[in-house]
């Protein structure tokens, strides 16, 4: 369960069985009937440019209907707590075998799977991967990766908005991870709730799509607090569209300042090399570190 939208009252399915059952911009708004008229019988209804309803500024940044503040606050720390818990779980297996694994985010059609595609194919015979999936339904993109090579378990959420550390688990053990390699953890499209569930990655990567507006990092500030890299996709569409790269990145660094960016097109291969050399240097990193976890996190 998610306590931003209480996701999960749907079952979780990993690989086609089911695991568990999980517990307005400032503008000037303008509403019309067909024939021109507001709901009212007016001519039109306009709502000043400065009206705003805002349900994030109490002590939980959420409002869910019948929660108190304080309420909201204990469950989102019981519900992190248990996560965190499995997620140590998950670094320590991850630790112990040398495993470089990321967690891919972004919004609904971003071109994370394409870019997965891509990726492995240039990685192929070089360094041993896998890949874990998340949608809420179909096998579809899971499909699309053993096709490409690569071994690929899919996570299906149901009506939950993201993976957890408990789903990434259940699915490391299940494709039985090389040591010294590279696992890939392709989240559902959602720019809100991942932001939220550490699922024992060594980082979080978020990739913002040219097609996008340049002011997503400021409508969701947290996704792009918790990346350590965002990848600027469909750079081969600059041309074509009226999307400012340097007011995205400014934007992204606002609200992260040390989030480090490359600017690529999975298509066109544009920045390709500088991301397949980051990955690369992660493995290096990740098997010279190779060894048991201490409690807070760091190897001994």
């Amino acid at each position: 369960m998610c306590v931003q939208c209480g996701c999960g009252n749907g079952p979780t399915l990993i690989a086609g069985r089911t695991i568990r059952q999980k517990r307005g911009k400032v503008e000037t708004l303008r509403f019309r009937t067909p024939e021109g008229r507001s709901p009212h019988g007016h001519a039109e209804a306009s709502v000043p440019q400065h009206a705003r309803l805002d349900y994030g500024t109490g002590a939980a940044g959420v409002h869910v209907p019948g929660l108190s503040q304080s309420r909201m606050l204990r469950i989102e720390q019981d519900i992190l707590a248990s996560n965190n818990a499995e997620a140590f779980g998950n670094r320590s297996y991850l630790a112990q075998r040398g495993i470089f694994a990321l967690n891919l985010v972004s919004s609904p059609g971003s071109g994370k799977t394409t870019l997965l595609v891509k990726t492995i194919e240039a990685l192929r015979g070089t360094i041993p991967l896998a890949v874990i999936e998340g949608d809420q339904q179909t096998d579809n993109d899971a499909e699309r990766i053993r096709a490409a090579g690569a071994p690929a378990l899919q996570i299906n959420t149901g009506k939950g908005c993201h993976l957890d550390a408990h789903m990434v688990g259940l699915a490391m053990q299940r494709l039985d991870l090389r040591e010294d390699s590279l696992l890939l953890i392709e989240n559902v499209g959602n720019l809100v709730c991942p932001a939220a569930f550490d699922l024992g990655e060594a980082r979080k990567v978020v990739i913002l799509s040219v097609t996008e507006g340049e002011d997503k990092p400021l409508k969701y500030p947290d996704m792009f607090r918790a990346a350590s890299l965002m990848l600027l996709n469909k750079c081969d569409l600059l041309p074509y569209l009226q999307f400012d790269p340097a007011l995205a990145i400014d934007y992204a660094r606002r609200i992260n300042p040390g989030l480090g960016v490359m600017r690529i097109s999975a298509t066109g291969g544009t920045g390709m090399g500088e991301w397949l050399e980051w990955i690369a240097e992660g493995c290096r990193d990740s098997a010279a570190a190779k060894g048991p976890l201490r409690k807070e996190g760091q190897i001994e």
